[in-house]
């Protein structure tokens, strides 16, 4: 079974909102083009981070359009694809792969909670709408559904399914897909802070939040791991989990927003139901991220 030649750290993109939370897509392709311009592995496009589920159908796809032209072929573009019906995601994923995505991350179809034998169908519905390779998203906690090891098994057969996304805050799952199910799959640590875990578990990639903030420091953590530097990634991990727990929370994209905001690297407008952090909570972020960005460790140079 072929693999993707997806490795390394891949944000989740924010999608940029103009003053009357119009999509702005030339803020979207400049924070996605900084991420690149900074190094990262590839782009994910329309994830959580990216609001998908508040974007209009055609908004998706002017969104999409707009972050393949700004990657411009220098990394991996993989699309979310959540949708409420497998219809609808059918649809999505086709028209991605003609506007020109490198692949899609495939979420449950949202709001209905499916059993197991419906969950199986809708990936294998929607993975064969297209030729993308395919990353399937694992998030129990937000979705209220898990991937079972029994369903990755049975979903083998699927050429086009790759990579899974595992969000589980259950480290032990990384260890259980790779034990149940071989090489067969990629893994990407798709928390934030247990990502270190994941990827000294075996995980090839990292599917990240708090990237949006602070790319750099991201990347040093994933250089670090994979040339064996644990001392260095372990500094590295300490300083960021204070802001990487920021990523499990249910507020996570407006602290993400918020975070890249401080940075100076992007807008912190939300769509409704979100709205922006206020009060203590924001302060809160602001402080964290102000302190983050103080004491970063000496091994990363300085901006």
């Amino acid at each position: 079974m072929s693999q993707t030649t997806w490795r390394g750290v891949f944000p989740a993109a924010t999608t940029q909102f103009d003053a009357g939370y119009a999509v702005d897509l030339d803020a979207t392709q400049s924070v996605v083009n900084m991420l690149v311009e900074d190094g990262v592995h590839g782009v994910i496009a329309m994830g959580t981070v990216g609001e998908n589920n508040s974007l209009r159908a055609e908004e998706k796809r002017q969104v999409l359009a707009a972050v393949v032209e700004a990657v411009s072929g220098r990394v991996p573009v993989v699309t979310g694809v959540s949708e409420l019906t497998t219809e609808l995601a059918s649809e999505y994923i086709r028209d991605a792969q003609s506007i020109g995505a490198d692949g899609a991350m495939v979420l449950p179809a949202m709001v209905y909670v499916p059993s197991e034998a419906e969950l199986e169908a809708h990936f294998r519905l929607v993975a064969a709408a297209s030729d993308l390779p395919i990353m399937l998203y694992n998030n129990p906690p937000a979705y209220r559904v898990s991937l079972s090891i029994e369903s990755l098994q049975r979903l083998a057969d699927v050429p086009t399914l790759r990579t899974i996304k595992e969000s589980a805050p259950d480290s032990r799952r990384i260890t259980d897909i790779l034990n149940a199910c071989g090489d067969r799959y990629q893994v990407f640590a798709g928390l934030d802070d247990i990502a270190l875990e994941g990827l000294l578990l075996g995980a090839e990639g990292w599917v990240s939040g708090l990237t949006n903030a602070f790319p750099r420091e991201s990347i040093a953590l994933w250089d670090a791991v994979q040339a064996g530097r644990l001392d260095e990634a372990r500094a590295i991990y300490r300083w960021f989990m204070p802001l990487l727990h920021l990523d499990a929370d249910h507020d996570l994209v407006q602290s993400i927003k918020l975070s890249e905001a401080v940075m100076g690297r992007g807008s912190e407008r939300v769509r409704m139901p979100r709205m922006e952090l206020s009060g203590q909570r924001r302060a809160d972020v602001i402080r964290m991220v102000e302190t983050a960005r103080d004491t970063r460790p000496s091994l990363i140079a300085a901006e």
